[in-house]
């Protein structure tokens, strides 16, 4: 797989995935979700998928498009 995420891409998923996947378990952040139901699983579950690309380096979605935020020769 070759990275199609830069560096500030990188940073920008990392920080809202963070936020995303803890708002559901943070009280005052819980209290505002609670009407949600179970879609505040699904806000934690986005906030995952933001890292887990943030890591990796690569977004499928990026790669369908031929988006990269990347410079070109770093992989």
């Amino acid at each position: 797989m070759v990275a199609n995420i830069g560096s500030l891409d990188r940073t920008v998923r990392f920080v809202l995935g963070a936020v995303l996947l803890a708002a559901p378990f943070v009280p005052p952040a819980a209290a505002a979700l609670a009407n949600l139901g179970a879609w505040r699983y699904a806000v934690a579950a986005v906030g995952a998928v933001l890292i887990l690309t943030a890591l990796l380096r690569v977004c499928p979605a990026y790669s369908l498009f031929g988006i990269r935020t990347c410079e070109i020769g770093r992989s």
